[in-house]
């Protein structure tokens, strides 16, 4: 059975002014627990619009939109509509025999609201790179054909819970996916869950915007009641000792060499580094302009003064414009070109397990902390907004008055190790 909602004052303006404003609708029964006439306007918008709210039974409501508000405007009776002309509208609509009259909703597809998605991040100069690939593997084939209007939390629900189970997909050689074999211990389960984890926030992040372009009148099926997958996302970062960073660069190919010794004094990642060219140094002021970055937001990166001596040395008699960084044979580096040559410089370093380039990342970011950069600086350093993901990965490695008090005054055993002894078989 349904439930009852607040009773709002909706029938004027001045009773509708007082109303917080937001995402939620505020709601007036017309059919107490069946059908119910909402308004609902966004902060800092001077404009609401009529929402028709139904009960379709099993604890469910179809949501729909019925026009503008006359908050700022004089009603016409079509785009712009009163309190009473709202509510004879929703009236019309439930006594039409299609259940519907003229309804407003566009049933956009997933797919399409994907696409539009993309386009308004692309548009905003973010990239869009990793949306896309994730988007065709993940989201499209099983979900793009359904209309947004009519997803339910229980079939996403299933849909994040068979991704969650399914094995990851190897980077794809042809047509056809390859697949990499099951997870088959704990921390293989919980990388696939962070994995949906991930897919789920983007997903979520395209409906919404789906939702605020005013294209659905409801988010109930993937607000609350679907929620991601909980404790996945404590990673065990991997980082490089001062002594293993030293092997490694030692190790490099002359042209590699200089990639990954930027990426060790900057925390920069791969993407960021190739695209570098020669005038973002600033030389006086010791800093490197990252122009595009992960989040679409620039950022300048504070080099220590080994770091400045090296990317002068990078730049010393080159023209602005050039790429900062080229292949030996003057080419430019592309993307995902770095993997092979990790691997192969891992192997004669010796690093193992092998690393992938954005371990360089976690290195700088692991090695400021512990040496007591504050997390603020090394978030803004990364180009976080916050401390938030600097906490989460590297928080624990952090000088601390709990880690300082135990080391001083936890109990100390004495044991000697015996040479002697032998274990018992």
């Amino acid at each position: 059975m349904s439930g009852t909602v607040k009773h709002a004052r909706l029938e004027s303006q001045s009773a509708r002014a007082r109303l917080k404003r937001g995402r939620q609708p505020h709601w007036q029964a017309l059919v107490e627990g069946r059908l119910h006439l909402g308004w609902q306007c966004w902060k800092g918008e001077p404009v609401g619009r009529w929402l028709l709210r139904r009960y379709v039974g099993d604890g469910k409501y179809r949501v729909q939109a019925l026009g503008r508000a006359d908050d700022a405007a004089r009603a016409d009776g079509a785009d712009v509509l009163s309190f009473e002309q709202a509510k004879a509208k929703a009236h019309a609509m439930v006594a039409s025999p299609n259940g519907n009259g003229n309804d407003p909703i566009v049933r956009l597809t997933v797919r399409q609201a994907m696409h539009r998605y993309i386009d308004y991040k692309h548009q905003k100069g973010q990239p869009v790179g990793d949306l896309i690939s994730r988007c065709k593997v993940h989201i499209i084939p099983t979900l793009g054909d359904l209309v947004v209007s009519e997803l339910s939390a229980e079939q996403l629900r299933r849909w994040l819970a068979t991704m969650a189970a399914a094995p990851a997909q190897r980077r794809a050689k042809g047509s056809r996916p390859q697949f990499r074999p099951e997870p088959a211990t704990d921390e293989g389960h919980r990388q696939r869950r962070a994995s949906a984890n991930r897919v789920l926030t983007m997903f979520k992040a395209a409906l919404n915007h789906t939702y605020d372009e005013g294209h659905v009148a409801s988010r109930d099926a993937w607000g609350r009641r679907l929620a991601p997958f909980e404790k996945v996302e404590v990673a065990r970062v991997r980082y490089l000792t001062v002594a293993e960073a030293e092997r490694l660069i030692n190790a490099c190919e002359p042209d590699f060499r200089s990639l990954v010794r930027a990426g060790l004094e900057t925390g920069c990642r791969y993407g960021e580094l190739i695209r570098l060219e020669v005038c973002d140094l600033n030389p006086d002021a010791a800093t490197l302009a990252i122009r595009q970055s992960k989040s679409g937001k620039p950022r300048h990166v504070v080099l220590t003064e080994e770091g400045a001596a090296f990317f002068r040395q990078q730049t010393a008699g080159r023209s602005g414009h050039e790429l900062m960084f080229r292949h030996g044979d003057g080419g430019a580096w592309k993307t995902s070109e770095q993997a092979r040559p990790m691997k192969e410089t891992c192997e004669r370093a010796e690093i193992k397990p092998t690393i992938s380039f954005h371990i360089l990342r976690h290195t700088w970011a692991s090695l400021a902390v512990m040496n007591g950069t504050p997390l603020l600086v090394v978030a803004k350093n990364l180009g976080h907004a916050d401390t938030r993901m600097v906490e989460k990965h590297y928080g624990h490695l952090a000088p601390s008055f709990i880690a300082d008090a135990i080391r001083a005054g936890a109990p100390r055993y004495r044991v000697k190790a015996v040479k002697r002894l032998v274990p018992l078989r």
